[in-house]
């Protein structure tokens, strides 16, 4: 059972990575509200999903899932900090939900980095005595 707890986070945090593209890539007019009020329309939105479709499958391939979830904590760490600066928690009364997705993407995505660490190749201090 506990070898499956990684799995289903991994696969969590893909999943809500990956749903939400639609609505980047076919210009959704909330999602292009959200870019407008931030200043990053059109090409942050598309660059952003481009950013997130690589992190949900990074997060999925079992030798890059530490880069995955670097990279997710990196784009969601943005969102919240857009959420809490310009966009507020509400956005056209969606009832928080999207800051929400992005506090748990947030967690679950620490969550992955904390078990994936011993993953990450730190590169050897040659001694040079």
């Amino acid at each position: 059972m506990k070898k499956h707890i990684p799995l289903t986070l991994r696969i969590i945090v893909a999943i809500i990575l990956i749903q939400t593209l639609r609505f980047k890539f076919t210009a959704h007019p909330d999602s292009v509200y959200i870019f407008e009020k931030v200043g990053l329309e059109p090409s942050g939105r598309i660059g952003i999903g481009i950013l997130e479709l690589i992190a949900g499958l990074l997060i999925l391939i079992p030798k890059t899932v530490w880069i995955g979830a670097t990279l997710t904590l990196g784009i969601i760490s943005g969102a919240i900090f857009m959420h809490l600066t310009q966009l507020g928690i509400e956005i056209n009364n969606d009832g928080g939900i999207l800051f929400t997705t992005a506090i748990i993407t947030f967690i679950l995505s620490g969550i992955i980095l904390y078990m994936y660490i011993k993953d990450i190749p730190l590169k050897k201090k040659d001694n040079l005595n």
